[in-house]
C-alpha cells in the first residue's frame, strides 16, 4: 500500500498568511519563510504546514526545525537584574521598592515575575504575561536548572563539592547540587558557583549555612538557558526569539 505523503492543511481561513507571521517573528524575509514552508520544515499545531496556510498568531503553535516560534505579539518576555534590597513582588503593600518600580511606562502589558529572590539577594528574574510558560518554569516537575554566584565564609574544604552533590539533609528534606566550584578566594571569604534544580524558599542560603558556609551575598546568574550576562542592576531587556524558544524547549512535556 503506497504511503500517504500528503501535507495536512493547517489553515485558519480568517487568519494571516503563515509566511507573514513567521517573518514578523524574526525568522527571515517572507520569501525565506516560504522556502522553509515548501521544504516541510514548518509545523503548525503539530502538523506539517503548506504554502497558502493562514494562521491565528494568538493561538497557533508554530515550530521551525523543531524550535518553537513566539508569534503572539501580546506576550512579553523580559529578563531583569533585580537589585539587592528590592522585594520580589510587582507592587508592595508596605511601600517597599518592588519590581514594577523599575519598569516605568516601557511595558504596556501587565507582567508577572517568575519565581522569587529574597530581598537580600540579587540577579536574574524573568517577567512575563505568559501564564503557561511561567507555570512550567516554576513547577518542580520540569526541573529547570538555576545557577547562583555566592560570597560565603571560607575557607572552602576540598570535599565540599562532593558533599553537596551527594546531598545534604535540611529540615524540609534533602537537597543536592548539580554542580559546584570555587570561583575565587578573598581572605576569609570565598566566591562559589553552584547550580541546582531546587526551588524551595531560601534553598541556597539554607544549604550553604547547613554545611558551615553562610552566604553574605547571592546573585542568580541563570535560569535554564537564560543568562544574566552584563545586564546592569535594575535594568530589564526583552528576550530574543531564540531565548524564548529555548525556554519553551526546556519545559516541553
Amino acid at each position: 500500500m503506497p504511503r500517504d505523503d500528503r501535507t495536512v492543511s493547517t489553515e485558519a481561513p480568517e487568519g494571516e498568511r503563515l509566511q507573514k507571521v513567521m517573518a514578523a517573528a524574526g525568522v527571515g524575509s517572507r520569501r525565506a519563510c516560504e522556502d522553509l514552508i515548501f521544504r516541510r520544515r514548518v509545523t503548525v499545531n503539530g502538523r506539517v504546514a503548506k504554502l497558502g496556510d493562514k494562521v491565528d498568531p494568538t493561538t497557533a503553535v508554530i515550530h521551525v526545525d523543531g524550535e518553537r516560534l513566539q508569534v503572539d505579539t501580546r506576550l512579553v518576555y523580559l529578563a531583569m537584574n533585580k537589585p539587592r534590597g528590592v522585594v520580589s513582588t510587582m507592587a508592595d503593600e508596605k511601600g517597599r521598592t518592588a519590581l514594577a518600580d523599575f519598569l516605568g511606562n516601557r511595558v504596556e502589558q501587565r507582567v508577572y515575575h517568575v519565581g522569587r529572590l529574597d530581598a537580600d539577594s540579587e540577579g536574574l528574574l524573568l517577567l512575563t504575561n505568559d501564564g503557561t510558560l511561567a507555570h512550567r518554569l516554576m513547577h518542580p516537575s520540569y526541573e529547570v536548572l538555576k545557577t547562583y554566584l555566592c560570597e560565603v565564609a571560607g575557607p572552602i574544604p576540598r570535599n565540599l563539592g562532593k558533599r553537596l552533590a551527594a546531598g545534604v539533609e535540611l529540615e524540609d528534606g534533602p537537597v543536592k547540587v548539580d554542580s559546584f566550584k570555587v570561583v575565587d578566594t578573598l581572605g576569609k571569604t570565598a566566591q562559589v558557583e553552584l547550580s541546582l534544580h531546587e526551588g524551595r524558599k531560601h534553598i541556597v542560603r539554607r544549604l550553604l549555612a547547613e554545611v558551615g558556609h553562610p552566604v553574605s551575598r547571592l546573585v542568580r546568574t541563570s535560569i535554564g538557558p537564560i543568562r544574566l550576562g552584563d545586564l546592569r542592576a535594575g535594568r530589564t531587556r526583552r528576550l530574543t526569539n531564540a531565548e524564548v524558544a529555548a525556554l519553551f524547549a526546556a519545559v516541553e512535556d
